[in-house]
């Protein structure tokens, strides 16, 4: 069977198929140490990257679907799925490769809503990048954190739901995804409000620790929190709820060493440690929700969040010395992005447009350490 024969699907679609609870078998045949970085939920893994490469016939075997429910295969960029998807068919499979592979899943998502009394927050997440915004909403009106996907993901949902958005705004200048925020305040024709000290290179309105913003009857708190950046903030609501940003995830806490050299990043570590003990005298029960997560995320609308007491008790460097916190940092940093650099750029100057996104994001997000 010839490959251009062979029939594809596109991420959006197969995207629609999980949001909708679409039966579908979804397996991975990439190689086991790119499938541990990333990978589309519940999908099924089999290390066949390299029969398929060498036309073995048998790569597949010992594969057993029910040949009811569709098949789509996934590799990296979508030209091994498609042998897959071959060899599939052939077995009698109703088989589909997944268009551009990993690279187009990096632009999927899905969403959580969390009910408050007088306000709610959608959590939108980009489910193979880890990538979490959100959308704060009181009485109609609503704040946009974190824009990670294209502009055109919020304004629907705005529009669907009939929300006035007053403002775009971010907890720190990001580099592991090209930063939407931008493009989507010029574009609603609101307010764009960045944390400060920061090096863009276009126009914005400060966001400044103690500052408070007013939506609908609730309370924004702005917290100054330097360390995986040095302006870094995270956003306090009503005193219960805290948008951490990359300071403090459910079960890890920021890296400080991104665009830093050796020197900076102990600079940075220490930074994040009295950061990180300032949110922890907030209430226990108040809930953390992250701008990242580390795991791929289901099509569960189950919102990634976690208790600050949960926090406490999972992430052991919390409870260290100054000292002890910020020697396990530097020793436990992981593999420093190798597009990093190229996404912070970008992110400075303001404009996107000129880029592949789709290859420039690729891969899973590497800003915590656990």
């Amino acid at each position: 069977m010839e490959l251009a024969t062979i029939p594809t699907i596109d991420s959006d679609t197969l995207r629609d198929w999980l949001e909708t609870g679409r039966p579908v078998n979804i397996l991975d045949v990439r190689p086991l140490h790119e499938r541990s970085e990333w990978f589309i939920p519940g999908s099924i893994h089999i290390d066949a990257y390299n029969k398929l490469k060498a036309n073995d016939s048998t790569a597949l075997d010992g594969i057993v679907l029910d040949k009811e429910i569709p098949v789509i295969t996934v590799c990296a960029g979508g030209k091994m799925s498609r042998v897959a998807a071959g060899i599939l068919q052939k077995e009698g499979y109703n088989a589909y490769s997944l268009e551009s592979g990993m690279k187009s899943w990096t632009l999927a998502w899905n969403t959580a809503t969390l009910n408050f009394q007088g306000f709610q927050i959608v959590q939108i997440r980009r489910t193979g990048k880890g990538c979490l915004s959100y959308i704060i909403v009181a009485d109609h009106e609503a704040i946009i954190i974190d824009a990670s996907l294209p502009t055109e993901v919020y304004k629907n949902i705005v529009k669907q739901n009939n929300w006035q958005v007053k403002a775009v705004m971010e907890t720190h200048i990001h580099a592991d995804h090209l930063s939407r925020s931008k493009q989507l305040a010029d574009q609603l024709g609101v307010s764009l409000l960045l944390p400060i000290p920061n090096k863009v290179s276009f126009s914005y309105e400060k966001l400044e620790d103690g500052q408070t913003i007013k939506l609908g009857r609730i309370v924004l708190k702005i917290m100054s929190t330097p360390g995986h950046t040095l302006e870094s903030v995270c956003f306090l609501i009503n005193d219960e709820i805290l948008l951490s940003g990359d300071t403090l995830f459910t079960n890890a806490v920021g890296r400080p060493d991104l665009k830093a050299n050796e020197e900076e990043a102990k600079k940075r570590a220490g930074l994040l440690y009295d950061s990180l003990q300032e949110l922890m005298k907030l209430d226990d029960r108040c809930i953390v929700l992250p701008t990242h997560t580390s795991s791929p995320v289901y099509f569960d609308s189950i919102p990634i969040k976690a208790n600050l007491s949960e926090i406490k008790k999972n992430v052991p460097a919390l409870q260290l010395s100054k000292i002890g916190f910020v020697k396990t940092i530097l020793d436990k940093l992981p593999p420093t992005p190798p597009n990093h650099l190229a996404i912070v750029e970008r992110n400075l100057s303001g404009n996107i447009s000129d880029v592949n996104q789709m290859d420039l994001e690729a891969g899973a997000n590497r800003c915590a350490i656990s």
